[in-house]
């Protein structure tokens, strides 16, 4: 079983989290003026690395908030785990480039 860390409930087995798609992608500005095209690519295009991703998590059965992550998406080890608003660390980063 692997353990997240949850920034507000500590360590955690990963049972108790979701998954909630990549960090930090910006709600579009004017919705309303979006094609078909470009709410398509809003909703269903995501990058897909090999390495170090910034993605967003929900502690889903402890204290149900949302955070960011930094996983590394060829090992599945969390790298970092964050507050949502806050900058990725680079520390995480620099790790899973090694």
């Amino acid at each position: 079983m692997q353990l997240i860390h949850c920034p507000w409930c500590g360590l955690r087995e990963e049972v108790e989290f979701h998954y909630g798609g990549q960090a930090d992608v910006p709600y579009p500005e004017d919705p309303a003026e979006l094609t078909d095209q470009e709410w398509a690519e809003y909703v269903f295009y995501r990058d897909n690395p090999k390495g170090p991703f910034a993605e967003r998590w929900c502690h889903s059965t402890g204290c149900r908030r949302w955070f960011n992550a930094v996983r590394d998406t060829r090992t599945y080890q969390f790298l970092a785990t964050y507050q949502v608003g806050h900058p990725v660390p680079e520390a995480a980063l620099e790790v899973g480039r090694s």
